[in-house]
């Protein structure tokens, strides 16, 4: 079982970038909860954006629209658009999977990628 994700980089303040996480053949993204975590230097883990099962989406208050999550079962490929970047949205990003209806908490999730560093400057 593996994420793989992609699509990090530094950027402006105001910019965008769109990440991906690659999911193999082992999971089945129509069973699994798929999500967005970050994690920024001496702050906790927090989960970004959730696509659950019936393919209803959450978002963190922080990032409410500006981020969308979007997912593509054929190539099982999981996406986040990230628009209208702020300084604050530094982190590294992690793409994260687990059997069943999504959760809020890290703890729950089975399978995490390597993770994808976003830099935003001002």
């Amino acid at each position: 079982v593996q994420l793989v994700e992609s699509g990090g980089g530094s950027v402006q303040a105001g910019g965008s970038l769109r990440l991906s996480c690659a999911a193999s053949r082992y999971i089945a993204l129509t069973d699994d909860c798929m999500a967005w975590f970050r994690q920024a230097p001496g702050k906790e883990r927090e989960a970004v954006a959730l696509f659950d099962l019936d393919a209803s989406t959450y978002y963190a208050n922080s990032v409410k629209g500006r981020f969308t999550i979007a997912q593509d079962n054929a190539e099982s490929t999981l996406w986040l658009h990230m628009n209208s970047l702020k300084p604050e949205d530094s982190a590294m990003y992690y793409c994260a999977a687990r059997y069943g209806r999504c959760s809020w908490d890290g703890a729950d999730f089975t399978y995490w990628g390597q993770g994808t560093q976003v830099t935003v400057s001002s």
